[in-house]
């Protein structure tokens, strides 16, 4: 759970609904972008918030990936909000979020996407564009399976929905870990992933300039992995990934029944995810805006401007 000073600085108690707001580098004043918690079943739910939410442009909802939060879409919140509205929740657990225990929370894909769906009724949410990535396409297309009327569009980046997309060097002992949990699979995990340097790992693998990547990402990620309990979260939602694959063939026929627009955003030197997983959507979305980056898993540290420039372009061409 989110300490007393953190919620003192973070929010201002308003009922169950807590919101507060800060100016992140705005283009103008509609870009300001805001912070705030929903409660969703006990559990306080952070979320941040750009742009008019009564506009006639459909919300960007953006769905953070792994150990990441939130925080992975601040350029996106602060650069496009003077056109659409964005919303871009933290997980349970992960973020500035609530973090109950494994004992209080099933850390499963299916009961964090439920939360999310949860939130986006929450907020009176009934027409948007899913941005997508990582644990993020799991989680969205549980929600657009269960409300195909609301979702509009897709922003994928490096969002997996294909097996082809499964780089088992990348996956590691997660794959073995999926087989059947022993301690020592467990160790090496938490040994290898869930340190300082397995954070930055991911965020810095496969880019042009390692050095230029903000180490806010994984300095923020490690102090959050690292609380009581954080180990064991994590370890619920990797052995339930594999429960993802089993779901694909649902999502890809979504795809083909309902068509809609998508612009892949795609990191191509990303370890976990590679570039047959994004070949994977042309085979069943035809309005399809397709890029390959030269960079790694999370493309917008490095590929910030022109995939927000892209985001702007396909949001005025494609959603109405």
């Amino acid at each position: 759970m989110k300490t007393k000073i953190q919620t003192l600085i973070l929010t201002t108690m308003l009922g169950t609904t807590t919101m507060a707001t800060a100016q992140i580098a705005p283009k103008s004043e509609s870009s300001r972008v805001r912070f705030g918690t929903e409660e969703i079943d006990g559990i306080n739910i952070f979320y941040r918030e750009s742009g008019n939410p009564e506009g006639e442009k459909p919300t960007l909802v953006l769905l953070h990936g792994f150990p990441s939060s939130s925080h992975q879409y601040r350029e996106v919140l602060a650069e496009l909000g003077d056109e659409f509205h964005l919303i871009a929740p933290d997980y349970p657990g992960y973020g500035n979020s609530d973090f109950p225990s494994v004992e209080e929370y099933e850390y499963t894909f299916d009961n964090v996407a439920e939360t999310m769906d949860k939130f986006l009724i929450r907020r009176g949410l009934e027409n948007y564009v899913l941005m997508i990535q990582d644990f993020g396409a799991p989680v969205g297309f549980r929600i657009a399976l269960k409300h195909p009327e609301k979702v509009k569009g897709f922003v994928v980046m490096n969002g997996n929905a294909y097996e082809e997309g499964i780089a088992e060097s990348g996956w590691g002992k997660v794959l073995d870990y999926w087989k059947g949990k022993t301690p020592e699979l467990e160790k090496h995990i938490k040994d290898n992933v869930f340190t300082l340097d397995g954070m930055r790992w991911q965020y810095t693998h496969g880019t042009r300039e390692p050095d230029s990547i903000n180490p806010d990402n994984w300095v923020l990620d490690y102090h959050n992995i690292s609380r009581p309990g954080g180990h064991e979260m994590a370890l619920e939602m990797f052995y339930d990934y594999q429960n993802n694959l089993k779901e694909y063939p649902a999502w890809q026929k979504y795809l083909r029944d309902t068509q809609p627009p998508m612009l892949l955003v795609w990191g191509k030197n990303d370890a976990f995810f590679p570039v047959p997983g994004a070949e994977g959507y042309k085979r069943d979305v035809k309005d399809i805006d397709y890029h390959i980056l030269d960079t790694g898993h999370f493309a917008l540290e490095e590929e910030a401007p022109f995939i927000i420039d892209k985001m702007r372009s396909f949001m005025r061409a494609k959603i109405k």
